[in-house]
């Protein structure tokens, strides 16, 4: 008796998740593209060592991430479009000449975000 109403339990299962659209499952994404600047450093360097510092990889994703974080919650990085451009501006503190902070502009980036109700068992109830 047991055993026929698991089986008929599965059956009916197998059957409701056959009779759902495919689509259920799938995740839907809100994007949205951000322009920003990356922040100069607060000490002054030599202009090649300011420059790599501001191209760094490691401070793109940092700033991009920040980006996007900045949306509110539950926004994500999904790529960088751009790095912008280098501005580096000679630093005027105490005679330091030949010192420079350097930073990246306008840098693009794609961010993303769950589309609310797209996940969960019934479409728009999520």
């Amino acid at each position: 008796m047991i055993d026929t109403s698991l089986k008929l339990y599965s059956l009916l299962l197998l059957a409701l998740v056959a009779v759902l659209p495919g689509s259920v499952f799938a995740t839907e994404y809100i994007y949205r593209d951000l322009i920003g600047n990356t922040l100069p450093p607060q000490k002054c360097s030599a202009r090649t060592e300011a420059e790599r510092a501001a191209t760094d990889e490691y401070n793109l994703k940092k700033h991009a991430r920040i980006f996007c974080e900045s949306q509110g919650y539950g926004w994500h990085v999904e790529q960088r479009k751009s790095a912008g451009k280098l501005v580096c501006e000679e630093c005027s503190e105490g005679g330091d000449n030949g010192r420079f902070h350097c930073h990246m502009e306008d840098l693009v980036v794609q961010c993303k975000r769950i589309k609310p109700g797209s996940v969960g068992l019934i479409p728009g109830q999520g």
